[in-house]
């Protein structure tokens, strides 16, 4: 049974997770015109795509690379470098979503860094790129003590899951923000809540249903990677599917 719900999530979420960025790029491409790498508007489309892609669903992916229970047998370390490989992916996709906006913004000659969108982005990606690093060194690098990693991992893990928490307030605020400005000066307001607007707060919803079944996955204390010889109650089932 443990298995079952397990996968089931896991399955239900790599849907979720999919169907976020697809969602986004249809938006995108259908309302606002689609993709082009020239400074322009067609640039920027490019930003909401790569932070869902990149801050919520590959970042969330590199944090259950541990729930799996194919991790839970033999050595740690492939796993530890395909954690820290998602998590540098996810890093690029986000540090990408920030460079286009920053030259959006350049060829427009629009100021940046002032609404409470772009600080919560810029404090998630400056603690994204502290938590990569730090991970790097102090988790992957053979020379650091076992006692010290024993005390910086559930520091670790709780600047995991803020991080996950402020990348989903970025997007969704940065939705609500995009919706602002593309429909101010509509003839149809976003208060009358055209198809733009039903379909775009629709996606920021999946992206907060996304946001919670990850963190229920990593809250569920049976299916997290046992220490050496510690197995909390309904673990063994998970390994009886190995």
């Amino acid at each position: 049974m443990a298995v079952g719900w397990f996968y089931l999530s896991f399955y239900a979420l790599s849907l979720l997770g999919l169907m976020c960025v697809i969602l986004t790029v249809y938006w995108m491409q259908l309302w606002h015109g689609g993709f082009a790498w020239d400074g322009t508007s067609l640039m920027f489309n490019y930003h909401p795509v790569f932070m869902v892609a990149g801050s919520v669903v590959v970042y969330s992916a590199a944090s259950l690379v541990y729930r799996l229970p194919q991790s839970w047998v033999g050595p740690k370390l492939p796993w530890k470098i395909g954690h820290a490989v998602l998590h540098l992916l996810a890093f690029i996709l986000t540090v990408l979503g920030l460079v286009v906006v920053f030259q959006f913004h350049n060829h427009e000659n629009t100021v940046s860094l002032y609404s409470l969108h772009s600080w919560l982005g810029i404090v998630t990606v400056f603690l994204f790129a502290c938590q990569w690093f730090l991970g790097f060194v102090v988790f992957l690098l053979p020379w650091v003590s076992v006692w010290l990693r024993s005390l910086l991992k559930p520091i670790h893990v709780f600047f995991g899951a803020i991080i996950l928490f402020l990348s989903i307030a970025s997007v969704i605020s940065g939705i609500n923000e995009k919706l602002f400005f593309s429909l101010n000066n509509n003839t149809q307001p976003y208060s009358s809540l055209p198809s733009e607007a039903v379909f775009a707060n629709s996606t920021g919803m999946l992206v907060v249903v996304f946001g919670v079944l990850v963190l229920y996955i990593l809250l569920v204390s049976s299916w997290k990677r046992p220490e050496p010889g510690i197995l909390s109650e309904g673990q063994p089932l998970l390994c009886d599917g190995e």
